[in-house]
């Protein structure tokens, strides 16, 4: 009769498969999600050229013009953001709530011509973007990637310890065995993809859990509130700057999402009474003009690239957000609609460590803070995440029994790595669903492991 002996090794292939069945769909999905985005500004161009690309002339028109001749072309509907033109041959682009949809409605600077509309939720872009947050299915596809993200950290810790070299060559270590066939070279692309990709995706997990809803705004709520000690006179609304980003498009850095909004105050009222006031229901007509916004943006040196968010009630604000490609660069300002004033004014130099640290992760993990040098690491990133994946799944497809899931079993006699499992009760302490997730599918193991225990034991 023979006797099996359980050891850590065994254990962490165990949880490896796991964590890679369940993973391993998420990490293709966001892998090829991220190419997309990624790429976006070279896509673009080419994709809607006819909506972004427009003839350089002499002179613009005030982005009141522009704001008229859209208001004209879309009586019924309302505005509620403005992009100016990022550089000279580009078209401005107004954000139009449409009955119950939302539109990005192109017009050029210099003619005014309303050039066309796209639907600011099922372009690829937004579409690529939305899958790549929730799945397209709200709140339960944002728990769904953040489980995923959290169990491919999982993945990532057992399998370097499955990798680790135990004597034998840099062959199918560091480099696969391009000679090899079958199940042998899917091997050898898995682990050594996975393990130059590690760190990186590491980094990819890592920052991209800022953005999560739960594990996110509980990170969030820690780290990002500062800045909103900078305007404790003014009064604020219940809203939240998070308020103005949206799956299609991110309009505040993440140093302002958790930041309160404050309030205009109509001529002759008491903020004190505005501010227990109900809200009023319905866009408010801004006393100031839009052209007086772009100017005092531009008085305060705010970059281009920047969008212009319109007040949608009474006491609503206009806030001017540039989300650069280098944090150091991020504004964001809130600006009384009746009196021009600038309420709120929140730069680089305002963002603490966590934060500053954080807005670096964002744009290092979109491809954008080091220029093309950054997009194209990134996108190796992706490529060794699909390639690690898709072979990971093609192993476990060839070496899973007809009719079984193929879950590895408990029998080698290996070293116990005690390490590793201080490691894993860290991991879910540090990401809560992944914790409750790790409970369930560890009792639910032990099931299984004490039923096949109890079971008749073969004769060798």
């Amino acid at each position: 009769m023979s006797t099996r002996k359980t050891s850590f090794y065994n254990l962490a292939w165990r949880w490896h498969f796991y964590a890679g069945l369940f993973v391993a769909p998420f990490m293709i999905l966001l892998a090829v999600t991220g190419l997309i985005y990624l790429f976006k500004p070279q896509l673009d161009p080419l994709m809607y050229r006819p909506l972004l690309i427009v003839p350089v002339a002499e002179q613009r028109l005030s982005a009141d013009q522009l704001l008229d001749n859209v208001q004209r072309a879309y009586p019924h509907d309302s505005i509620s953001e403005y992009l100016p033109p990022a550089a000279a041959d580009r078209s401005g682009q107004f954000g139009v709530k449409a009955q119950g949809r939302e539109l990005n409605v192109f017009v050029d600077p210099y003619r005014g011509d309303v050039l066309g509309q796209q639907d600011a939720r099922f372009n690829l872009q937004a579409v690529a973007r939305a899958l790549h947050g929730e799945l397209m299915i709200g709140t339960v596809g944002d728990r769904l990637v953040e489980l995923a993200a959290g169990w491919g950290i999982v993945l990532v810790v057992s399998g370097l310890y499955l990798w680790w070299p135990r004597g034998s060559g840099a062959s199918g270590i560091l480099w696969p065995r391009w000679r090899a066939r079958g199940r042998a070279l899917w091997r050898d692309l898995h682990a050594v993809a996975g393990f130059w990709g590690s760190l990186l995706l590491l980094f990819m997990l890592l920052s991209g859990m800022t953005w999560t809803g739960f594990w996110g705004k509980q990170f969030a709520n820690v780290w990002n509130q500062f800045p909103a000690a900078m305007w404790n006179a003014v009064p604020t609304s219940d809203l939240e700057a998070k308020s103005l980003n949206k799956a299609a498009r991110q309009t505040v850095p993440w140093a302002m999402e958790n930041t309160p909004m404050p309030m205009s105050m109509p001529a002759g009222a008491h903020a004190e009474h505005m501010q227990h006031a109900a809200t009023p229901v319905g866009p408010a007509a801004p006393q100031i003009s839009l052209q007086s916004v772009m100017d005092t943006a531009m008085q305060q040196g705010v970059g281009p690239g920047y969008s212009i968010t319109l007040p949608t009630t009474a006491t609503g604000v206009f806030t001017v957000a540039l989300f650069a490609d280098d944090p150091r660069h991020d504004a964001t300002l809130h600006i009384d609609q009746y009196t021009g004033q600038v309420l709120a004014d929140v730069r680089w130099q305002h963002y603490g460590n966590v934060a500053r640290a954080t807005e670096m992760g964002v744009m290092l993990h979109e491809g954008k803070l080091l220029g093309p040098l950054n997009q194209w690491g990134i996108a190796l990133v992706c490529l060794l995440i699909l390639i690690s994946a898709a072979s990971g799944l093609v192993i476990w497809w060839q070496r899973r029994p007809q009719g079984g899931l193929g879950v590895p079993l408990l029998r080698h006699d290996l070293p116990r790595w005690k390490t590793a499992v201080v490691v894993m009760l860290g991991l879910g302490l540090a990401f809560p669903l992944v914790g409750v997730s790790m409970l369930i599918v560890w009792t639910a193991d032990r099931a299984v492991l004490s039923r096949a225990r109890r079971a008749p034991a073969k004769l060798c």
